[in-house]
């Protein structure tokens, strides 16, 4: 069941909950769990509220209870509800499942549109630029504190690129000025997580960029990762992050692709398109999801296997073919 979810409505009778995002946490899925746990635990002293989030960016760190949220994927009782934010289905919720599948009720709360809906209630909203713009719409304006706006408002300017995707809406920008306006760090937060990289994420960047291949007539670009060259530099996934936008840049390219390797022939892919390309069709083809203009997957095989069959896929899309 998808509807507008009632906050209010959802905590009566309500003693414990389990907040927890997707794995490989990016800034929305941070964002949003810090920004409604912030509004939970200061609104409403009485609760019991537990984010669970796997490792995310150091750089995060520079917002207020980042310090509370466990690693750690266990409950000692289950929770009297569990929200699961920004994740499109319940396996992108890793070691978080089981804490999704104890709890006596569940709310789903995201923007993917792959998201069918997996909670006991939902609230998809396919139009939203990110779910932190979704969780600010949905809380008492009143009541968010400086550090909950900061939170928020970091998740909407990671999945909104600092307002620059197609996802951004009038909206979007309306709730970004009502968080401005509780005093958030707005340059800080935008370049302490955003784009301030260390000098390794500088290093795998460039290399990513330097060894990048166009194909089709220059409408697809894609850069590939592989372990040992992670390993090299002394960085992780978290440390990617951006790199598919970066290609994305390049002029007259429509789609971007960017690998990196998980396990031998396993790959993490991040698709990225301009205008003509569905890249969530591709990513939901092989397992993922996604939006139209920005999603994901996993694949198997060699890094031309996975590009082949990525490229076979966009280029029956530019063509005009339906899959």
């Amino acid at each position: 069941m998808n509807r507008t979810l009632k906050l209010e409505e959802e905590l009566k009778g309500v003693h414990s909950i389990g907040i927890a995002g997707h794995i490989r946490p990016d800034g929305d899925a941070v964002g949003s769990c810090l920004g409604l746990y912030l509004y939970l635990s200061e609104n409403y002293p009485e609760l019991a509220v537990q984010v669970y989030l796997e490792d995310f960016p150091k750089s995060f760190m520079m917002l207020k209870g980042t310090e509370t949220i466990s690693h750690e994927f266990h409950a000692d009782a289950p929770h009297d509800l569990f929200i699961a934010l920004d994740c499109a289905d319940e396996k992108r919720l890793g070691k978080a499942l089981p804490l999704l599948q104890n709890a006596k009720h569940t709310l789903c709360i995201d923007h993917h549109i792959s998201n069918i809906g997996f909670a006991d209630a939902n609230d998809i909203r396919p139009d939203a630029s990110s779910t932190s713009e979704i969780v600010a719409d949905m809380l008492d304006e009143s009541k968010i504190s400086q550090e909950a706006a900061e939170a928020l408002y970091m998740g909407i300017v990671h999945d909104t690129g600092v307002f620059r995707h197609s996802c951004t809406s009038p909206e979007t920008l309306e709730v970004a000025a009502k968080l401005m306006r509780k005093g958030v760090r707005c340059n800080k937060i935008i370049n302490d997580t955003y784009y301030d990289k260390t000098y390794y994420q500088n290093q795998i960047l460039g290399r990513a960029l330097l060894e990048s291949v166009l194909l089709l007539d220059g409408k697809i670009i894609f850069s590939a990762v592989r372990q040992k060259e992670m390993s090299f530099y002394g960085v992780g996934p978290s440390d990617l992050e951006g790199i598919v936008q970066q290609l994305m840049g390049t002029v007259g390219v429509e789609t971007a692709i960017f690998l990196y390797e998980t396990a031998p022939q396993q790959f993490k892919v991040s698709l990225r398109s301009r205008e003509k390309v569905d890249v969530s069709e591709i990513a939901s083809y092989f397992g993922g999801g996604g939006h139209v203009r920005a999603a994901g997957c996993t694949m198997q095989g060699s890094v031309y296997d996975v590009v082949n069959n990525i490229t076979y896929h966009i280029e029956k899309q530019l063509c005009g073919e339906k899959q």
